[in-house]
């Protein structure tokens, strides 16, 4: 109940309606949508003057810090609707040892893997369940490489909607078992992500199920928009200077590239941006062949292949707002090889003693790449994305043993 401490009941929400993100066509809100009528993502609008009266920047230090404490720019209307499995502020680790290797000062990671199911996705999944709850949704299907399925389970569990979760057969186990241990039906496929979502959409028209699947439905970038809310604050109103994002749907970079226009438009922050980096892997690079080309959409990646397997999305619903938001930013896209990637994760862990997933470490070894070849200056504060906690991915044995009953050479240990 501690959510509500500054909220009645009743209170309306700040939302006005949603628009086409392609066509700027304006959309009921408090109704169920999917995508637009052009196929393209719906976004959440707010009345951000009403916002700005009513919510001082003052007033969120004064709040508990979690996700909830920007209930003015969410999009759940009733208290009574909000899911909750303790969204906390996320920390901001320095990597003082790499950084310092490199020859730089400032390079910080916001570690995602402290949320609930150990995941970024807990920020998404919570606001598109708290939606689907609020709008009368039964059960929700998606297609997932892993984390967004557990999110999805748990929170769906939570308010009592049914899940069911398509994941690639090579999804690692734990979060295959992790999605059944939290509630979902969930079935292995023969195939990639997006192959998962053609039998999520089949099963939409025939069962009626509600399509939860990245940016088919408005609001997972509204949850993943407070990232860029929460980053703004901890680092008191001034942005870094340059965000590395693990990018494969790209709803978070989108959702913090619209929580910036909204925090300028409110008086929060002034109008710097960070340039957005997103980050693939090489073996599914899709953002950044067709940044590269000069080209706004991008066309499908095939035979998709990468140890980061939250990045592995051969095609995104959202590229055109992923690559805009690159673009306006002066950033770039970038692809980093499966080895650096390793590497990276192995380095964080032994010389800064955090230990990250695979598209986290993907951002570290960007951070490394972009350093090299000098789109990044030493001097310049750079943020990278963990998205998940490392103890969800197979971790090589690197012990040894010891026969208790038999002599121990100490001096070799």
């Amino acid at each position: 109940m501690r959510h509500d401490a500054n909220i009645t009941a009743d209170r309306q929400t700040f939302v006005t309606h949603l628009e086409c993100s392609m066509t700027g066509e304006r959309y009921e809100a408090d109704q169920l949508h999917g995508l637009s009528r052009v196929g393209r993502p719906l976004l959440v609008r707010y009345d951000l003057e009403a916002v700005k009266a009513a919510l001082p920047r003052d007033e969120l230090a004064r709040r508990p810090a979690d996700l909830w404490k920007y209930r003015e720019l969410l999009p759940v209307r009733r208290t009574e609707n909000i899911v909750s499995l303790g969204e906390i502020a996320t920390p901001i680790i320095p990597l003082d040892k790499l950084a310092a290797e490199a020859g730089a000062k400032h390079l910080w990671v916001k570690d995602e893997g402290r949320l609930p199911t150990g995941s970024f996705k807990a920020r998404g999944l919570v606001m598109a369940i708290a939606m689907a709850k609020e709008l009368g949704v039964k059960t929700i299907a998606m297609p997932t490489n892993g984390n967004a399925g557990a999110a999805a389970a748990a929170y769906a569990s939570r308010v009592g909607i049914e899940s069911v979760i398509f994941c690639p057969a090579d999804t690692p186990e734990v979060n295959v078992r992790e999605i059944a241990a939290q509630g979902a039906r969930v079935y292995r496929v023969n195939g990639l992500i997006d192959d998962c979502g053609k039998l999520v959409g089949q099963g939409a028209k025939e069962r009626g199920w509600f399509d939860l699947s990245t940016l088919k439905e408005p609001y997972r970038i509204e949850g993943k928009k407070t990232m860029g809310l929460e980053l703004a604050e901890q680092l008191d109103w001034q942005l870094p200077d340059v965000i590395f994002y693990p990018t494969g749907g790209g709803t978070g970079l989108i959702g913090m590239w619209k929580a910036f226009a909204e925090m300028e438009a409110l008086g929060w922050i002034g109008s710097k941006r960070p340039r957005m980096i997103a980050v693939q892997a090489e073996g599914c690079a899709p953002m950044v062949r067709a940044f590269e080309a000069g080209e706004r959409h991008a066309t499908r990646w095939e035979d998709a292949h990468t140890i980061a397997m939250g990045i592995r999305v051969p095609q995104a619903v959202g590229d055109f707002l992923i690559l805009d938001a690159v673009r306006e930013s002066g950033g770039v896209a970038m692809a980093v090889s499966d080895e650096s990637i390793a590497r990276a994760v192995d380095d964080a862990a032994r010389k800064d003693g955090l230990l990250l997933c695979p598209e986290g470490g993907a951002t570290l070894a960007a951070w490394r790449k972009a350093l090299a070849e000098g789109l990044v200056s030493p001097e310049e504060k750079a943020v990278l994305f963990n998205c998940a906690t490392g103890l969800k991915y197979p971790l090589a044995d690197q012990s040894k043993t010891l026969d208790k009953d038999g002599p121990i050479d100490f001096s070799a240990l």
